[in-house]
């Protein structure tokens, strides 16, 4: 299966050969479904399967490193291998991927003096530690050694960050260095900004583009006049950020600039064959012009097959023009997975405040002032600072520096507002009484920056917390990662009984509204696990858990309307959703047995 190259094409085991490749996250799909996704990517007709390794996700904490389980990454690349698929593995360190900083991990930022993506000691002993416990996973499976990794990438779309070529011969030597046999190429923008700060000599120099095919090729000649032409990311798609509409792209359009790509004999890999889903706290975000854009749960990438498995009218276009250029497809069409019969879930059968529950939740640290959390050791999730304020204080606004990325704001238990990054001169007025007044800040990390030249995308809070021009010192800081989730002390409460929200003696809603753990119970009776897509209309911003694991984030302001639920996560009778709702929960839940992704829009122009 070795993979070579000629003056226009590739080699595969001394034959011509066309890579169609399609772009599958072994880290965005639950482990038992690897297979199933797998042989729906092969029934479309693609030879091979490109994979990211997230960083983050095997190395959480530094110098512990996990390939077990959902991080088993040479299980998915042997499984892919088994189904008769190449495999094309991008090892970073940096995947961009819109995942959580572009899968570096976090603790790389408790340093303040640590600079990312380039020749900087401190994070070059990172990097290198990293590829010494990642590469012996993966130089057995080349094909050298008889395995389908066929390739691997040197960084990913270096060109649009930097142009620090040292870095990126460190990063191809340590591949080398460690055992890398198979063919090595980077992977930028097809315009020559890109190339110029992305090309590595002596390595394949491929494309990432989703529209005008000819003049990407016509670049990519232009960078390198010899080798075969590839399009390493088709995005035929884009990704979704909250309070934007889901993105789309016609069908008949995307598969057009397949057939040209195919048909002026390049090799392409779509972006993304299948996207998954961003469980827990995982997504990225993007910071364009200033304005911050976290990612949604979804990564559905308006993919052939969709995030739960369904194959979109993309699947069936793209097949066709696939058998066109390489011949039929041998495998057959694999049905629809089975979906839950939909229902209502009420309830809750419990419910507990977060404020009640802290110090189960995570332990505090004093502190003079805020520090964000990477300087406590925290990766994602929430993180609470808390203060007592001197009064009186007629009136006052209250002020955030450095406040990444969402905040509410509590004076003695009573949400008073809620502040974002996007205003960074917001502010929250406030009186505090002659006897002081405990202030609590309770800050969302919202995915951090994964993509462009804000990657140092430190979380919480980075500046200081003001009443007018005077900074506020004297604070405990508690951590609540929230992964896993402890046992809680829900109370009970009865389905049947009137939300709190309708107290004559709570006209305000105080008492329901919060952030508070609400715990639901679904049985499923008779019926056998399957898929299920959980709905919370009249929810507004917040987490859900089924059976312990982090299913992802809701916001009312959409466009997601729906969390996956895939049939892995469910058991046969009983099963527990967890709702951690930060403002006014809604009545009960609903299980649907199809996705809604929002109100749709065409994916955006030029990309």
């Amino acid at each position: 299966m070795f993979l070579t190259t000629t003056d226009d094409g590739f080699l595969r085991d001394g034959r011509p050969h066309r890579v169609v490749s399609a772009a599958v996250h072994y880290f965005r799909i639950r482990p038992e479904l690897w297979r199933d996704r797998l042989e729906r990517l092969r029934a479309m007709g693609v030879n091979t399967v490109e994979t990211y390794v997230a960083w983050n996700v095997h190395e959480r904490e530094r110098g512990r490193f996990d390939f077990a389980g959902a991080q088993d990454v040479a299980g998915f690349v042997r499984l892919a291998g088994g189904l008769g698929l190449d495999v094309i593995v991008r090892p970073g360190p940096y995947i961009c991927a819109e995942w959580e900083a572009g899968g570096l991990p976090a603790w790389l930022l408790a340093d303040p003096a640590v600079r990312l993506r380039r020749t900087d000691a401190t994070y070059l002993a990172a990097v290198d530690a990293w590829f010494d416990a990642l590469l012996p996973q993966l130089t057995p499976l080349q094909a050298e050694a008889g395995g389908p990794v066929v390739a691997m990438a040197v960084e990913n779309e270096y060109g649009s960050f930097g142009n620090d070529t040292a870095y990126l011969e460190h990063l191809r030597d340590g591949l080398l260095r460690r055992g890398a046999t198979c063919l090595l190429f980077t992977a930028d923008g097809a315009e020559d900004w890109f190339q110029l700060g992305g090309r590595l000599p002596g390595v394949l120099t491929t494309g990432t583009f989703g529209s005008r095919p000819q003049e990407a090729l016509d670049c990519l000649r232009r960078h390198q006049p010899d080798g075969p032409l590839v399009c390493m990311e088709y995005w035929h798609a884009w990704f979704d950020s909250w309070g934007e509409p889901h993105r789309v792209r016609e069908a008949a359009e995307a598969a057009q600039v397949l057939d040209t790509l195919l048909a002026a004999g390049a090799s392409v890999n779509l972006y993304m064959g299948h996207g998954g889903t961003n469980f827990g706290w995982w997504n990225g975000a993007n910071c364009y012009d200033g304005r911050y854009l976290p990612i949604t749960t979804s990564y559905d990438y308006d993919a052939p097959v969709g995030e739960g498995g369904e194959l979109s009218p993309k699947f069936h276009a793209f097949r066709e023009v696939i058998a066109r250029h390489t011949g039929p497809v041998a495998n057959p069409l694999p049905p629809t997975p089975a979906r839950l019969a939909p229902r209502r879930i009420e309830g809750p059968a419990g419910r507990v405040a977060l404020f009640d529950c802290l110090d189960l939740l995570g332990d505090a640290a004093r502190r003079l002032e805020p520090e964000p959390m990477e300087a406590l050791g925290q990766s994602t999730g929430l993180i609470l600072y808390r203060t007592r304020l001197r009064g009186p204080l007629a009136t006052a606004d209250l002020r955030i520096d450095g406040l990444a990325d969402r905040a509410q704001v509590f004076l003695d238990g009573r949400e008073l507002g809620t502040l974002h990054r996007n205003e960074p001169l917001g502010a929250v007025p406030l009186t505090v009484p002659a006897d002081g007044a405990r202030l609590d800040v309770l800050v969302e990390n919202q995915g951090r920056v994964d993509y462009g030249p804000q990657l140092a995308d430190r979380k919480g809070i980075t500046g200081g917390v003001r009443l007018e021009r005077q900074y506020q010192f004297g604070w405990e800081i508690r951590p609540l990662p929230l992964d896993p989730l402890p046992e809680l002390p829900y109370s009970q409460e009865n389905p049947t009984d009137p939300p709190a929200q309708s107290d004559p003696a709570d006209p305000a809603g105080q008492a329901a509204s919060g952030p508070a753990f609400h715990r639901f119970e679904l049985d499923l009776g008779e019926e056998r696990p399957a898929d299920g897509f959980l709905a919370l209309p009249g929810w507004t911003k917040g987490m859900v858990w089924l059976n312990g694991f982090a299913l992802g984030r809701y916001w009312e302001i959409g466009p997601q309307r729906t969390l996956y639920a895939p049939a892995p996560l469910w058991r046969p009778g009983l099963n527990e959703v967890t709702v951690l709702e930060l403002h006014s929960p809604g009545r009960g839940l609903e299980l649907r047995d199809a996705p809604d992704l929002g109100p749709t829009d065409p994916a955006p122009e030029g990309f």
